[in-house]
């Protein structure tokens, strides 16, 4: 059985403050855009040793293949489904990591929804949605993959009659590693006067002057490269632009009509959607 995660990204992010926990309560609208990876699951043989045979293509995965959230999808279902058989898994990589994009958060969600018909387990979205939060924060988005104005951590989630299928995306990613925990340290959280929920409503022309993404201020501060590319989008004729997530991702939101000129390194990542 084969799956397309795509990825998501955030029109605005508000910090809201910091929480008795380890995380903060935020706000912020999550939309889906179709740049995808591909997870292919089948069922192991009887001469595999591992629970799990796991492979990759596409863009290099770094680090420990055991804290991939593919794999650490699995076994948190294998926890309380201990007759899920062995299987192989493949996973293409085409969402660039560390992005703001929600690649790896993407596939360790579809993993579940994947496992769960593959081998009907039966689980309900609100169960799968409690599972994908076990694994992050921007998870449980991508079990439901629709528009969401999202709170808390970003696992309460009212969808959002929001389409913005007439327009065209650019996806600018400078290969930039921004650690989370960085962008964070760099915050003051506050409660704005007017919530992203109010400002989506108003007409795109004006999410320029205030859908703001916090992380930017302290990103582009330390890494002016990516003001570079967002002021790049806007000169080319972007009704929006704003870096997604904690960067360094760089997005733009164009008329239809308009086919944008604009040009960037070849190390960059670069989609027009």
């Amino acid at each position: 059985m084969i799956s397309f995660p795509n990825c998501k990204i955030n029109l605005g992010l508000n910090i809201l403050r910091k929480r008795n926990d380890v995380f903060h309560d935020l706000e912020t609208v999550f939309y889906p855009l179709p740049l995808k990876d591909a997870i292919e699951i089948i069922k192991g043989d009887a001469l595999q040793n591992e629970e799990i045979s796991f492979t990759s293509s596409g863009l290099v995965i770094s680090g420990d293949v055991t804290n991939n959230l593919c794999i650490k999808a699995f076994y948190l279902l294998k926890k309380d489904f201990p007759q899920l058989p062995k299987i192989k898994m493949h996973l293409h990589k085409a969402i660039p990591m560390g992005a703001g994009l929600g690649g790896g958060s993407a596939d360790g969600a579809f993993v579940l929804k994947l496992l769960n018909e593959k081998f009907q387990l039966g689980l309900t979205i609100d169960k799968l949605i409690e599972y994908a939060l076990q694994l992050g924060s921007d998870c449980p988005f991508f079990i439901l993959n629709e528009p969401c104005f999202a709170q808390s951590r970003g696992e309460i989630m009212q969808p959002l009659n929001l389409n913005l299928s007439s327009y065209h995306f650019a996806v600018v990613n400078p290969g930039i590693h921004i650690g989370t925990g960085w962008a964070f340290s760099h915050i003051k959280p506050f409660v704005p006067s007017k919530s992203i929920r109010e400002i989506i409503r108003q007409p795109i022309e004006t999410w320029r002057n205030e859908l703001v993404n916090d992380f930017e201020k302290p990103v582009l501060i330390h890494y002016p490269k990516i003001g570079e590319i967002k002021n790049q989008l806007y000169q080319s004729g972007a009704l929006y632009a704003s870096m997604t997530g904690s960067g360094s991702t760089v997005f733009a939101i164009f008329p239809e009509n308009l086919t944008p000129s604009f040009s960037f390194p070849t190390s960059y990542i670069y989609h027009f959607l």
